[in-house]
């Protein structure tokens, strides 16, 4: 046989070795480690946010990098030297197809289905994420869906897995209503290896929705440090693929906000230079975290549960002013356009009980290194007249919950009267600080441990009443203010 032969039968053996390789990954099962969230839940949509992944479960026993003090932390950039899939609670991603099916009745036998959908080329720039938008629902409805996963050529299904989530019931009729307010979930902070105490105490609580804040990832600080979208998309991977997490999410839908370390670094900013986070930009880790969980076109919204409850969900950072800006009047967190739009839709409720949800402090007070909140000197202006402005309008049943501060408190602003209540970390091992001075007049409650914040509204005997209740980590209460509509 002449070289020229034998040449191009080695090419072509090589290329159906290719072929035959590339099919075979293709064909393999898939799985959904990371499981499915439920977000943004309307009175007739909702978005399910899927992913699907290599194996059934995270990489328990991978490389486990011990947690490194910020002050040893370079601005040079080295390329890490342990692939993502080689570390502890990596979950790789995979090609597949996936489809949801959902209905009113558990047995799902009166279920509508999606469409399949094909996740196969270029999963670094989708991560195998793909988000449902379930529209069409009716209000005041319980939902049962089943998640289901194959491979890219089709054939039986190789993962499933169901859950549930109510709907809200429209502004003219009532319902009771529980949620939760959680901030701070550090790994390095974990209080049990499945996944935080919180989450099957909330759980227990049968919420309608929960409100993460923000940092529900450390970018930046967490080992290791996300200096990489792959390294970005492992910290959201190793958080949620716990199994107390898989599970809380599958049954109770969320409303997620964003705050500076899961979008980028410690309280960060767009146009904010931090080279010891290089070459992961801001826009890098706001994009990633935009993918990793179901929230839709805007970081700012409202939603009315019933009768009883309207919340606002606020965007912290996207259209902040650099927080060394000197402050007045053009200085902002929120921007123009969405202050104006918090303020008016406010006013426009017509609600029992209305409630702002913030990644940070309104009310504070604060420590006072701090600067990057409307409770700090930083940003003072807008603080004041958004304070002011609540008095001035006479609002009555409107309260602020926060997170950000690693402590559990409720304050009542001086001035105006607005109360805050801030949630407190996701574990005790996370909570540290607290305001320099503590004056009980101004903050009845002040706790230095982690747990989560639920909030009830409810109408026992024909009453509108409403409920903020600080718990610790196990979902015991350690404080409780009530008040009912119109006092």
């Amino acid at each position: 046989m002449s070289p020229v032969v034998r040449s191009s039968s080695r090419f072509a053996l090589a290329a159906f070795l290719a072929v035959f390789a590339t099919e075979a990954a293709l064909a393999q099962p898939v799985h959904m480690a990371t499981g499915f969230k439920v977000g943004e839940v309307t009175h007739h949509s909702a978005i399910v946010w899927t992913r699907l992944t290599k194996n059934p479960e995270r990489n328990w026993e991978g490389r486990r990098v011990p947690d490194t003090p910020r002050e040893a932390y370079r601005d040079e950039f080295t390329p890490p030297t342990i692939d993502v899939a080689d570390r502890e609670g990596a979950v790789p991603a995979a090609p597949g197809q996936v489809r949801v099916v959902y209905g009113t009745r558990e047995d799902l036998s009166d279920a509508k289905s999606t469409e399949w959908v094909k996740l196969t080329e270029r999963l670094g720039d989708h991560d195998s994420i793909h988000q449902f938008r379930l529209t069409g629902l009716d209000p005041g409805t319980k939902y049962h869906l089943k998640v289901e996963a194959r491979s890219i050529d089709g054939g039986d299904v190789t993962a499933s897995l169901t859950g549930s989530f109510g709907t809200p019931a429209k502004a003219d009729q009532w319902q009771d209503v529980k949620f939760g307010v959680i901030t701070g979930q550090f790994y390095w902070h974990l209080d049990d290896p499945r996944g935080y105490h919180i989450y099957p105490a909330m759980q227990k609580q049968g919420l309608n929705f929960l409100v993460p804040t923000g940092d529900s990832v450390y970018l930046d600080s967490s080992s290791p440090r996300a200096r990489t979208v792959d390294l970005a998309r492992f910290h959201w991977h190793r958080i949620h693929s716990l199994p107390r997490l898989v599970e809380f999410h599958r049954h109770v839908p969320g409303y997620w906000e964003v705050d500076d370390h899961d979008t980028w670094t410690n309280d960060c900013w767009p146009t904010k230079v931090d080279t010891w986070m290089n070459p992961l930009t801001f826009a890098d880790g706001f994009a990633v975290f935009r993918e990793q969980v179901p929230m839709g076109n805007l970081t700012y919204r409202t939603v009315r549960w019933g009768k009883g409850l309207q919340v606002w969900m606020v965007e912290g950072r996207l259209y902040r002013s650099p927080n060394d800006m000197e402050d007045g009047p053009e200085k902002s967190i929120w921007g123009g356009k969405q202050r104006e739009w918090l303020m008016r839709s406010i006013l426009d409720s017509d609600a029992e009980f209305r409630v702002l949800v913030s990644p940070t402090p309104i009310v504070g007070p604060d420590r006072g290194e701090k600067n990057d909140n409307h409770a700090n000197e930083g940003f003072a202006w807008e603080g004041n007249l958004f304070r002011d402005w609540t008095k001035q309008k006479n609002l009555k049943n409107f309260y602020v919950c926060n997170g950000d501060r690693h402590w559990q408190y409720m304050s009542i602003d001086p001035k105006s009267g607005l109360r805050e209540f801030c949630s407190g970390p996701a574990s005790d091992e996370h909570a540290s600080g607290a305001p320099d001075e503590h004056d009980p007049e101004t903050q009845p409650f002040l706790r230095v441990e982690g747990g989560f914040l639920s909030v009830e509204v409810t109408r026992a005997n024909g009453v509108p009443t409403i409920a903020f209740i600080h718990r610790d980590v196990h979902g015991e209460p350690v404080h409780e203010f009530r008040q009912q509509a119109g006092q």
